[in-house]
């Protein structure tokens, strides 16, 4: 298939999108924030229905003879806002050119050559990755349209916002459920015989993905229209039960299990640092706590090195839990006092704050492990900015969210004087010289999720940690294990 149907395949692929570009660049002139004139001309008719025509043909070209079509699609004034699901590949475009509905996405793509005509054609919400005030703007833009009666095309949305394999529905964004107006739910499915569609963290890259594809002879998928899901007064006021609910109804219609696992825990699950996270670490149970306070990863970054400073400064770094919920700008609340006790070993009231200090460097910065044990050295360091074995184990136990773990080894091998204290400079001197220390010194004989190399155990419902499974990652009022524990 490669010597043959590939080639004529892709060939094909590119002669549809060449015919498609100036029809997409002669109606796609003009302001894009300018609102669609309504009724559409009946050139833009003619136009639209081309290019529909001609994307659906480069699909039949690709190997997607029948796309299976349930349910019906809403109108504009009925349901702004389409939810889509599972987010699997870039073969996910498909109900896009079927409905010509517009999309959210990165701004740097409206100046691929060609394909960013065509983008530019659907009218979508640009992201802008450089703008720190993009978010912010990117749901003022939604709400904008998905409240303007049905004058704009629908949005199409992935709530997922990464590609997952389908077996279960990750924790949904809220970005399309802010504005809290109707939306209907979209389903896919690919019921091929070989997955050749899934593009994820791991496995087969992009290119791969289409070379695979186009050499199969046929490609399935189906795509099913949910009825319209209307969100209660309740869900209007909280985004993020507006998108639990839309979720469950999705895996009900897909019969898969729902996971609170999010984009940002797939970063941190999956992170190529030196410390790779071992399958019982409950930094995942963290990073989700914080999430439940509102404290934002992205925004805490910044303020690493304020909480480092007055971290360092506390006698022994430890504080109650108001001091606790002052230090995070919070109000004490259950959600806190479960971030609390995950750092309350003894259960004696008091946290070392370096300890969520090492935590936070790690759920912020999951690839950059010598910046998180920098900042670590600097809280724990005497005056010559040294440590000793104990403070280096918690350290390390911090930031792999273990509750036991042996440092004796690894120490003894950085300090090579003898003299009973190392510093950053050493330690990141051994770091540079042994860069798979973690492995060989710190857990040789655990078993460890790496990269997708070795099968977790059955027990670990999610493949890192059991406390994170589906039954039991809800917020509620069950007592969460101590770190001892």
């Amino acid at each position: 298939m490669t010597l043959t149907l590939f080639p004529i395949r892709l060939l094909f692929a590119a002669c549809m999108m060449l015919l498609a570009w100036p029809l997409a660049l002669v109606a796609s002139l003009g302001s894009a924030e300018r609102e669609p004139e309504q009724p559409l001309a009946s050139w833009r008719k003619v136009v639209d229905v081309l290019l529909r025509a001609i994307m659906r043909t480069m699909w039949f070209a690709g190997g997607f003879h029948r796309v299976a079509v349930k349910g019906q699609q809403a109108l504009p004034s009925e349901a702004a806002i389409l939810t889509l699901a599972p987010h699997s590949s870039y073969f996910d475009a498909i109900p896009v050119t079927m409905t010509m509905s517009s999309i959210v996405m990165k701004a740097e793509s409206r100046d691929i050559p060609i394909w960013g005509t065509l983008i530019k054609y659907i009218r979508p919400v640009f992201v802008s990755r450089s703008d720190q005030d993009s978010r912010r703007k990117t749901v003022e833009e939604i709400k904008r349209r998905a409240q303007s009666g049905g004058k704009w095309p629908q949005i199409m949305i992935f709530p997922e916002g990464t590609c997952t394999n389908r077996t279960c529905l990750i924790t949904f964004k809220p970005g399309a459920f802010i504005p809290g107006v109707p939306v209907q739910p979209v389903v896919l499915r690919y019921p091929n015989r070989l997955d050749t569609i899934t593009w994820t963290w791991q496995g087969p890259g992009a290119l791969k993905i289409l070379w695979l594809t186009l050499c199969q002879f046929h490609n399935q998928v189906e795509i099913e229209f949910l009825p319209v899901y209307s969100p209660s007064e309740e869900e209007r006021k909280d985004p993020a039960l507006y998108a639990s609910n839309v979720r469950r109804v999705m895996a009900e219609a897909l019969g898969v299990s729902v996971t609170d696992y999010t984009f940002e825990d797939c970063q941190l699950a999956l992170a190529e640092g030196q410390l790779r996270l071992p399958e019982d670490t409950c930094l995942l149970e963290f990073a989700r706590l914080v999430r439940g306070l509102g404290l934002k990863p992205e925004k805490l970054d910044r303020a690493l090195d304020r909480h480092a400073e007055r971290a360092g400064a506390k006698p022994g770094g430890r504080v109650t839990l108001p001091e606790f919920a002052a230090q995070l700008g919070v109000p004490v609340s259950e959600a806190l006092e479960d971030l609390f006790s995950l750092f309350d070993e003894g259960g004696g009231g008091e946290i070392d704050l370096r300890e969520y200090v090492v935590a936070l460097s790690v759920v912020c910065r999951p690839s950059q492990t010598l910046d998180t044990v920098r900042l670590a050295f600097q809280m724990y360091g005497s005056q010559d900015g040294s440590i000793d074995q104990g403070a280096l184990s918690c350290i390390l136990r911090t930031a792999l969210g273990v509750a036991e773990l042996s440092v004796a080894e690894l120490f003894r091998a950085i300090d090579q004087e003898e003299t009973g204290k190392i510093t950053f400079a050493d330690f990141e001197r051994f770091a540079e010289t042994y860069p798979d220390f973690a492995e060989e010194y710190l857990y040789p004989d655990q078993t460890r999720f790496q990269s997708g190399t070795q099968t977790p155990p059955a027990l670990t419902a999610n493949g890192f940690c059991t406390d994170f499974s589906p039954e039991n990652s809800g917020i509620g009022p069950d007592p969460l294990c101590k770190k001892l524990d």
